[in-house]
């Protein structure tokens, strides 16, 4: 896939020079160039916690506030990840030094916090928060690190660095808790070859910062807002008590380094990862476990098929191949519809909407048009593309209605639009409403609300509605044996051909394939990281549709060798089991990984993981339940029946 990707990359780059133009980037957005005392904004984003999951915006604590706030326009996902991007009152120039500086209140009048503004302070402290700023669009990073070998000294260059996202917001010692109320931003930016007579244009590449604690009698500060930091070894930290008013000078300081790395690469610093080796690892490790797998399966079933058929399909003795044998005893019932065929094929249409959306959007990130830097665009894409497969969901669905033997097509279709979409909402305003309770800007605000439900019943209802009309009308799904008129008798099943012992036994193989990938998608979503590794996810997503294939074919296979036709809605939970086990999963991380100890985050994690679990079944017992119908199609066609 690098491969892949670097011949892409190339194609790119022949288009860039033919356009001759250096304002067309294709990941993210186009760079800005700064000359030398031009204004480098720096914005406030949001605070988090993975112990609460609760983001709140900027000002929600009582930071200096510039004279005019002003929110930037943002985008679906942006508000979906609850980002509030603001005006700070810091004021930092391109290439200009400052060794400190008063943020707000001039110096000998200091920032007074009240009794509830430290209360609040505090409980955020307690609860782990990071402040998340940006400049230039890149987000802030504290700088961790640590060697691998203390004794030597000269290993200093080789050090291990690690970046943190954003900073947090203070410490515990003991019971008290301690503000970072000084901010030493450390910018670095990139020198751009300009021509001689031009002035030097740069490039901001990489933005960190070291917080500090310091007590206001330790900072000392002149009338012109400056002020002296004090020895590292002196200074006290600035404490908060939340039992009275604290007094405060919030500072900061800014120091601009020249940088090697190109504007283009400047988020690799943000992306990279400790662990690409483990990766690589378990990716190669499950591709070959299941194409092992895969190739036995394969065979095992080429081979009983091929033998099953021939003898079949054998003219003489056929009396007693019928009596003997087993799947070829229920061709006459193996098409019968099941019971409620419309909700089936309304949950197959959303399993469909839900495939096509994963693939686009997946490969379209791939191909690095999704990256980190353009903000909310993954959950943007990902809100509009299941809007717009609405229509290949509403084909496949009425099309399988029809072949189901349904009449009642205008109800199908309302059934599709409003059944998996209605269960996801329902469960979202739910949730919601505690957030909202919280004071959060996780809460997805009302304009944003009705703007969805806008968007549910005016673009994808009635594209449903389109393609359930089309599917319905085009020609149903060819069986290739007629149904007899009275149903047959199921024998008695053994033990393990239990509903539920198939789903445990089917849904490990897919699990196993993608269960480490999980891990890095879990990481992204509750633990604030960056997950850019979407050509391994591609990788994996191929290995999940080609194990929830076999497994269901397998399991398709034996129910019928046992004389028991009823597999539609079978196939479609089996396949889904591993969605079962990714429920097991987000229980064991939220035991051993997360810090989540109230009621109302606990709640957000189980409410999300039901959805993410939910879709995951849509997801793999669609799958499971085509290659299955093409199957059984396909061996019911290839032997003779009278």
């Amino acid at each position: 896939f690098s491969f892949l990707q670097e011949r892409l990359r190339y194609v790119l780059g022949l288009l860039l020079l033919l356009h001759s133009t250096d304002s067309f980037y294709v990941p993210g957005v186009a760079p800005i160039n700064f000359h030398r005392n031009d204004p480098v904004e720096i914005k406030a984003v949001k605070l988090t916690s993975s112990r609460t999951q609760l983001p709140y915006e900027y000002y929600s604590l009582p930071f200096c506030q510039p004279s005019k706030i002003t929110y930037k326009a943002e985008n679906l996902g942006e508000v979906l990840r609850g980002d509030r991007i603001v005006n700070t009152p810091f004021q930092v120039s391109m290439n200009v030094e400052k060794k400190c500086e008063v943020l707000c209140n001039f110096p000998n009048k200091p920032v007074t916090l009240t009794v509830e503004q430290s209360k609040l302070i505090a409980e955020r402290i307690r609860e782990d928060y990071y402040v998340h700023l940006i400049a230039d669009n890149l987000p802030v990073a504290t700088r961790l690190e640590f060697y691998s070998n203390r004794e030597e000294e000269e290993k200093k260059k080789e050090k291990d660095v690690q970046f943190e996202h954003g900073y947090r917001l203070g410490f515990m010692d003991g019971n008290k808790f301690y503000l970072h109320n000084h901010l030493s931003f450390i910018l670095y930016y990139h020198r751009e070859d300009v021509e001689e007579s031009q002035e030097h244009t740069y490039r901001v590449v990489r933005f960190e910062v070291i917080p500090q604690s310091i007590k206001l009698e330790d900072l000392k500060a002149d009338e012109k807002s400056m002020c002296t930091l004090p020895e590292a070894t002196g200074s006290a930290p600035q404490e908060i008590d939340p039992t009275k008013e604290n007094q405060l000078l919030f500072t900061y300081s800014v120091h601009w380094e020249e940088s090697d790395i190109k504007w283009a690469s400047r988020w690799d610093t943000y992306l990279t990862m400790s662990d690409v080796q483990i990766h690589w690892f378990s990716i190669i490790n499950s591709v070959v476990v299941v194409f092992f797998l895969s190739g036995i399966l394969s065979m095992i079933i080429i081979r009983t098929l091929r033998k099953d058929i021939a003898n079949y399909n054998k003219e003489d003795d056929i009396e007693d191949t019928m009596e003997e044998s087993g799947w070829k005893l229920v061709h006459g019932d193996v098409f019968r519809p099941p019971q409620y065929p419309m909700i089936l094929s309304s949950l197959l249409g959303s399993g469909i909407q839900l495939f096509c959306m994963i693939l686009i959007v997946i490969f379209v990130a791939m191909l690095g048009m999704l990256s980190p830097s353009s903000r909310g665009a993954l959950m943007t894409t990902a809100c509009f593309l299941f809007m717009f497969m609405g229509v290949f969901g509403g084909f496949f669905a009425g099309r399988l209605y029809r072949t189901l033997k349904g009449h009642r097509w205008k109800k199908g279709a309302f059934c599709t639009a409003t059944l998996y979409p209605g269960v996801v909402f329902g469960i979202c305003f739910v949730l919601n409403c505690f957030i909202w309770g919280k004071h959060s800007s996780g809460a997805v605000p009302f304009p944003t609300m009705v703007a969805l439900l806008c968007m549910w019943f005016g673009i994808s209802l009635p594209l449903v509605y389109l393609g359930y009309y089309f599917g319905f009308r085009k020609q149903p799904y060819d069986n290739p044996v007629r149904t007899n008129q009275i149903p047959r008798q199921i024998p008695e099943q053994r033990w393990y051909m239990n509903k539920f012992v198939g789903i445990l036994m089917a849904g490990i193989l897919p699990f196993g394939a993608m269960f480490i990938e999980l891990f890095f998608i879990f990481s992204a979503i509750w633990e604030n990281q960056f997950y850019y590794l979407f050509g391994f996810l591609f990788l994996v997503f191929i290995i999940l549709v080609v194990s929830c294939s076999q497994i269901s074919i397998v399991m398709v296979y034996f129910q019928l060798c046992a004389e028991d036709y009823r597999w539609w809605w079978r196939t479609f939970l089996v396949s889904g089991g591993s969605a079962f086990y990714v429920l097991i999963y987000a229980v064991f991380y939220f035991v051993n990984k997360l810090d989540i100890v109230e009621f109302i985050p606990s709640l957000l994690y189980f409410g999300y993981t039901a959805l993410m679990v939910l879709s995951f079944w849509l997801l793999t017992g669609t799958i499971g339940f085509y290659a299955a119908y093409m199957f059984v199609r396909k061996i019911y066609a290839a032997v003779k029946i009278d």
